[in-house]
């Protein structure tokens, strides 16, 4: 990988044929809910395609005096009905084999990314990552909800009422297959032309979202590099992409609508033709005239439908490639029965990093931290502090020099065992949606005395006094905490994990004057005796560190302890004066 390049390596996408094969090992597991939905609804269409042959018998009883009449109308209302009812169980039951399924997929894929290197999923942008467990995810429910059902369906209808043409004459079903060729070079027409473009567009929405996450998240070093205008150049040419696919497809759907109407209209005028031919020729009866005309009509709603469905299907297949494609990440190792010993100490060696979008930010950075220390990192926005936050932690990839966690290659740790080394805290801690005992609970198993034990000595009482105490559901749907409660939950949640590094990314920023020197004091005790990294925000918090670093355009610039930077005329001083004088 490029050292200035970490987003270069793209996640993967399956091809047709691992994608069918996923796809077949979902459903393999589910083998007879599958064969009893399949069956349930073929017999509901067939129920329901009774009704043109009765409807055929009644025309030729009425033409001998419609003695019958009574009986074929109750066979007619009982065809109906039966098709109806099996029809629907056949649609309940093929929804729970494809919720089931895709269900199946989804945790796959969360399971999958979840267990990959951090940085790997970093390398190849979290905009793609998000948009296939959001967006691919969707589109594949919507499609196994409502598209699945009507193609099978279709594909059952158009095969029994061929079938009930021939029955009735087979040069009813010679005639009716007189679409198929009209039907079969459209099919193939828009499958080749409409393939790309899904595939194409769905590349497009997640570059579009990769651009837009980037932007976001590194607006500091945007401001500070000015490239502003670029990032809305980038997604704005992302989105107009999207836009253009959306309308070629849309063209390309349109016409493949016109080829169907021709279809249908070949294939009509032939069987009318063949029933008149038929008819007067004494060979059949009016009433099956009158069933082959049914069935051929009936066939409009299911061969548009299964034709247009597999619009649909396209959209999703490209969907369920993507899918796939995460689900096929190598995984990591079997994680060592013994994970390397965990102390704290730091080496960093000619560390350099960039963004494709943005220039080196990190050039040529080396630091150590022994087991225990603190290190506080200051610096104006832009000069690479957070960056240098998201390396150490393992959340981007190195991309050149060396990084080494008690001497072990931050690439060589498997990624279990470097998330319990290492913890990092962001400015925008994420309130988890539970109770506040299970969101403290996720990196710990910390029992009730322990957890209580930590919120005192944090300062955190506010937590008890909270309507349900620790049992308190917080979260999007739950009771709503101030950024600066949502900051001080995490560093409770900090302090109860168990690593033995903890990098805290101006992880109390947030917090207003009457909250700062509470959460400051807080951050100190979360950290404890471990190996601090503390992005400083405000440089009162740099001043108890026992290393304070200062970084400049991508580089370290100083080093030393509080005292010994303010001596000397350099960037750390003036950034003292401008904070004492503010």
């Amino acid at each position: 990988m490029s050292a200035d390049a970490p987003g270069a390596e793209k996640l993967p996408i399956a091809s047709r044929r691992d994608t069918a094969r996923g796809l077949v090992t979902a459903l393999g597991h589910r083998r007879g809910l599958a064969a009893l939905a399949l069956l349930t609804l073929c017999a509901g269409v067939a129920a329901g395609l009774v009704a043109p042959w009765i409807i055929g018998l009644v025309v030729d009883d009425i033409l001998v005096g419609g003695s019958s009449l009574v009986p074929f109308g109750v066979a007619l209302a009982a065809s109906v009905v039966v098709g109806a009812a099996l029809t629907w169980a056949g649609r309940v039951l093929l929804a729970r084999l494809g919720q089931g399924t895709i269900r199946e997929v989804r945790e796959a894929a969360f399971r999958t990314a979840l267990a990959q290197p951090t940085a790997r999923i970093e390398a190849a942008g979290t905009g793609d990552l998000v948009a296939r467990l959001s967006g691919d995810v969707r589109a594949v429910g919507q499609v196994v909800e409502e598209a699945l059902p009507a193609f099978l369906t279709a594909v059952f209808g158009i095969l029994l009422s061929l079938v009930g043409l021939g029955a009735l004459d087979w040069r009813f079903a010679l005639a009716a297959l007189c679409a198929a060729p009209v039907q079969y070079f459209s099919l193939r027409w828009f499958l080749r032309r409409s393939a790309p473009v899904y595939r194409a567009h769905r590349v497009a929405v997640a570059e579009r979202g990769q651009r837009t996450i980037e932007a976001v998240r590194g607006v500091d070093t945007v401001l500070a590099l000015g490239t502003e205008e670029a990032h809305l150049a980038r997604i704005a040419e992302s989105s107009e992409e999207a836009i253009a696919l959306e309308v070629r497809a849309t063209r390309v759907r349109n016409d493949f609508n016109v080829f169907l109407n021709g279809a249908e209209l070949v294939g009509l005028s032939a069987v009318l033709l063949a029933g008149f031919l038929l008819v007067t020729g004494g060979q059949v009866e009016l009433g099956a005239a009158t069933a082959a005309a049914l069935y051929f009509l009936g066939l409009f709603g299911p061969m548009g439908s299964l034709l247009y469905r597999i619009d649909d299907l396209q959209d999703a297949g490209a969907s369920l490639a993507r899918l796939v494609g995460v689900i096929g990440l190598p995984l990591p190792g079997p994680r060592p029965p013994v994970a390397p010993a965990a102390t704290g100490r730091i080496e960093v060696d000619g560390l350099r990093f960039g963004y494709p979008s943005g220039g080196r930010v990190l050039d040529d950075v080396s630091l150590r931290a022994d087991a225990g220390e603190k290190i506080a990192v200051v610096g104006a926005s832009g000069a690479g502090k957070t960056t240098l936050a998201r390396v150490l932690s393992g959340a981007l990839p190195d991309g050149g020099g060396a990084v080494r966690h008690d001497g072990v290659g931050i690439d060589e740790w498997h990624p279990h065992d470097l998330r319990d080394a290492v913890v990092m805290l962001s400015q925008e801690p994420h309130v988890f949606a539970g109770s506040v005992r299970d969101d403290l609970g996720l990196f710990s198993d910390a029992d009730e005395e322990r957890m209580l034990s930590v919120v005192e000595e944090l300062g955190a009482q506010w937590i008890l006094r909270l309507p349900e105490g620790l049992d308190t559901v917080v979260g999007e749907s739950g009771h709503v905490l101030t950024p600066g409660q949502a900051q001080h939950l995490a560093l409770v949640r900090v302090a109860l994990s168990g690593a033995s590094v903890v990098i805290l990314d101006e992880a109390t920023a947030e917090a207003g004057s009457a909250d700062a020197e509470l959460l400051d004091d807080a951050a100190v005790r979360a950290i404890g005796e471990r190996t601090g990294i503390v992005i400083a925000h405000r440089l009162s918090q740099a001043v108890t560190a026992d290393r304070i670093l200062v970084m400049h355009d991508g580089r370290v610039v100083q080093s030393g302890t509080h005292s010994e930077l303010v001596a000397v005329d350099g960037p750390y001083a003036r950034l003292w004066e401008a904070w004492t004088a503010w």
